[in-house]
C-alpha cells in the first residue's frame, strides 16, 4: 500500500517569544487598538474613502459618478433640452480684447525689431476685430433663454464648456434676462476657472472628456459653433460624425460666420474628392446673425404637417 502522503511543514515560525501577559486583558493597549480600527481607511464607508475613489482600480466607479451626478441634477431642474454653444476662449468683449491689442502695441513699439511682439500685436488686433462674435453669442443666448424657461419644464437651454470667451458670453447671456444656463468644465493641467455667469448648481467640473461630451449630446436640440480653435474644431467634427453616422437625434449644426468657417474648412473640396458625400454638406448650415441662428432652429424643430396635407 502507497504511504499516505504527510502534510506540508509549516512556512512560518512560530513566535519565538511569547508576551509576559495575555494582550486582550491589557485594557490600555485594547483602547489603543479600538482608535486604530476606527481611524483606519479600511472601516470608511466606500463612499467616503476618497484615497479608494482614487485608486486605477475604481477608474470605472468614478465614470459612473460622473454620468450620474450631472444627470440627478438636470432632471431635478426639468430641463428637457438644450442648445449647445462652442467658441474661442480667446475671442473675448470688445473693452477687454481692445485693452490687450493696447497692451500689445506698448510692448511692440518698445521692442520694434523683436517679431514674436510684431506677431502678438497682428493676433490682438484680429481678436479686437472678433470681439464682435463675444457680442453676438451673449445676444444669442439672451433671445434662446428669455422665451423658454418660463414653464415647470425648461428646454433650449444654454449649455457651454463653462469657459472664458464664447462661452462665457453665451452664459452671460442666459443671465442676463434672469434664466438657467449650464457650465460643463474639464479639469486640466492648466486649471479652467468657471466663468462666473453659469447657474450655480448646473457648473459641474469633469475628469473626463468622454463624459463630458455625452452630457453635451445627451439633450441637445442645436449646436451652434462659433469661431475657435482646436477645442471647437473637435467638438463640430465629432457631432457631424455622430449625425453622418446615425449615433445621435437629428439637430441642426449651425457654424455661426461663413466668411470664418469658409477660411478654417474647405468642405466642398471634402465632397469633391468623395470622402464624404454631398448630402454630408446638408448636416450643417451658416448663420450670420442671433436670430437668423435661433430662427433656423425654430424652423428644424417646427412640427412637420402630415403626409398629404399641404
Amino acid at each position: 500500500m502507497a504511504k499516505k502522503s504527510q502534510p506540508a511543514a509549516p512556512t512560518t515560525k512560530p513566535c519565538s517569544t511569547l508576551p509576559d501577559t495575555t494582550l486582550g486583558d491589557n485594557v490600555a493597549l485594547v483602547a489603543e487598538n479600538m482608535e486604530r480600527i476606527l481611524g483606519s481607511p479600511s472601516y470608511l464607508l466606500a463612499q467616503d474613502d476618497p484615497k479608494l475613489l482614487t485608486r486605477e482600480e475604481m477608474r470605472g466607479v468614478r465614470m459612473l459618478l460622473e454620468l450620474g451626478k450631472p444627470e440627478i441634477a438636470l432632471q431635478a431642474d426639468n430641463i428637457k433640452s438644450t442648445v449647445i454653444v462652442f467658441g474661442g476662449t480667446q475671442i473675448v468683449e470688445r473693452q477687454a480684447a481692445e485693452r490687450r491689442f493696447s497692451e500689445s502695441r506698448q510692448a511692440a513699439q518698445a521692442a520694434p525689431t523683436d517679431r514674436r511682439l510684431a506677431r502678438e500685436l497682428e493676433r490682438s488686433e484680429t481678436l479686437l476685430s472678433m470681439s464682435r462674435f463675444y457680442d453676438d453669442a451673449r445676444r444669442f443666448a439672451r433671445i434662446v433663454s428669455i422665451d423658454n424657461q418660463c414653464e415647470d419644464e425648461r428646454d433650449y437651454v444654454i449649455i457651454t464648456g463653462g469657459g472664458p470667451g464664447i462661452m462665457e458670453a453665451a452664459n452671460r447671456g442666459a443671465f442676463d434676462v434672469g434664466c438657467k444656463s449650464i457650465g460643463l468644465n474639464i479639469k486640466l493641467p492648466a486649471e479652467q476657472q468657471p466663468n462666473p455667469f453659469i447657474t450655480p448648481e448646473l457648473c459641474f467640473q469633469f475628469k473626463y472628456f468622454a463624459l463630458r461630451k455625452f452630457h453635451f449630446i445627451l439633450r441637445a436640440a442645436a449646436v451652434v459653433l462659433f469661431p475657435g480653435g482646436f477645442g471647437t474644431l473637435d467638438e463640430m467634427f465629432e457631432t457631424l460624425t455622430l449625425r453622418q453616422t446615425h449615433r445621435m437625434q437629428p439637430v441642426p449644426i449651425i457654424l455661426y460666420g461663413r466668411e470664418y468657417w469658409s477660411k478654417v474648412i474647405d468642405f466642398r473640396f471634402l465632397a469633391d474628392t468623395g470622402v464624404i458625400a454631398d448630402a454630408h454638406l446638408d448636416l450643417f448650415s451658416y448663420a450670420e446673425s442671433p436670430e437668423d441662428a435661433w430662427q433656423q432652429i425654430l424652423e428644424f424643430h417646427a412640427p412637420k404637417p402630415r403626409g398629404g396635407q399641404a
